[in-house]
C-alpha cells in the first residue's frame, strides 16, 4: 500500500477520534418567578405549567436525556417544593437540585453556584420553559455535533424570530456565515432569537462573580472575543411566555403530529 493510500484510510479514523463527545451533564434553569405567566404562577412555578398534557420541565428533561445527558442540575426558587416533589425519583436523567430558596441568583449566578456539580467538561444549558418541535434531527444532538471547544465558549441554539410561535420581539442576534454571533443593537431588528438552549464551556465563567447576574454578560464577553457562535434550530420554536400562548403552542404540537 502506498503512503498516499494509507493516508486516505487513516483520515476518517482521525476525524472520528477528534469529534467532541456529547455533554453528559446539563444545567436546567428553573428558578424564575414567571411574572408574565400569571395568574398560573401565583400557585405554581412556570416549569410545572402543562403544555400538551405535560409539564414544561418534563419536555426539557426528556430532551436532554435523549441527547445522552446523565445528570441534570435544576435550580429552584419559586415554589421550589413543588418542583422537588415533581422531580423526586426521576432517573433519566438523574436530577441534582441547586437550592436558591433564600437568594435568587439570576441565570449567571445560578450556573456559577452549580459549576462543581456540572464538572470540567462542556455542558448543556437549557431553560426549563423552552419548547420546540424537532426537525429531522434532534436539535440538542445537532448542537453537540457542531460544538468546537477550541473555537467556542458558547454555542447557542437560535430560532428565526419571524416564524416562531408566540414570539413578537425584535430578535437577539445576527448570525454570520462562519457561525459567529453579534447581539442586536438598541434600534435594530435582527433575524434570530435565542431559543433557550446552548452548550457552554466552564471556562466561560472564569472570574464570574458569586452573586446574582445574567449569563448574557458572559455571552457578550465571548462575543467580543469571537467565541460566541450560533446554530439555527431545525423545526419550530414556541415561545410559551403567557397563559394565552399555551393554546397556540398546543395547536402547533397537534398540527405537527397530524
Amino acid at each position: 500500500m502506498s503512503e498516499s493510500t494509507a493516508t486516505v484510510f487513516q483520515d476518517p479514523l482521525r476525524k472520528a477520534r477528534a469529534a467532541p463527545a456529547s455533554p453528559r451533564r446539563a444545567m436546567v434553569l428553573a428558578a424564575g418567578i414567571g411574572m408574565r405567566m400569571r395568574p398560573l404562577t401565583d400557585r405554581m412555578p412556570k416549569p410545572l405549567v402543562r403544555v400538551g398534557g405535560r409539564a414544561l420541565i418534563d419536555h426539557v428533561l426528556d430532551r436532554v436525556a435523549d441527547a445522552g445527558v446523565e445528570h441534570a442540575v435544576v435550580n429552584v426558587h419559586h415554589f421550589a417544593d413543588q418542583i422537588e416533589r415533581h422531580l423526586d425519583g426521576r432517573q433519566r436523567p438523574q436530577v441534582i437540585i441547586s437550592d436558591e430558596r433564600e437568594r435568587l441568583l439570576d441565570t449567571g449566578g445560578g450556573i456559577v453556584k452549580s459549576l462543581a456539580a456540572l464538572g470540567a467538561d462542556p455542558f448543556f444549558l437549557v431553560n426549563a420553559d423552552t419548547l420546540w418541535i424537532e426537525g429531522v434531527r434532534p436539535n440538542l444532538e445537532r448542537l453537540a455535533a457542531a460544538f468546537d471547544p477550541g473555537a467556542m465558549d458558547g454555542l447557542l441554539l437560535l430560532a428565526p424570530s419571524a416564524t416562531s410561535i408566540g414570539y413578537e420581539g425584535r430578535g437577539d442576534f445576527t448570525l454570520a456565515a462562519d457561525g459567529r454571533l453579534r447581539r442586536r443593537g438598541e434600534r435594530e431588528i435582527v433575524p434570530f432569537v435565542y431559543a433557550g438552549a446552548a452548550i457552554l464551556t466552564p471556562s466561560l465563567f472564569a472570574n464570574a462573580p458569586a452573586a446574582p447576574f445574567s449569563v448574557t454578560r458572559l455571552f457578550d464577553r465571548a462575543e467580543a472575543q469571537g467565541r460566541l457562535h450560533g446554530l439555527r434550530l431545525e423545526g419550530l420554536w414556541m415561545h410559551v411566555g403567557t397563559p394565552a400562548a399555551i393554546a397556540e403552542a398546543e395547536a402547533a404540537i397537534i398540527a405537527s403530529a397530524a
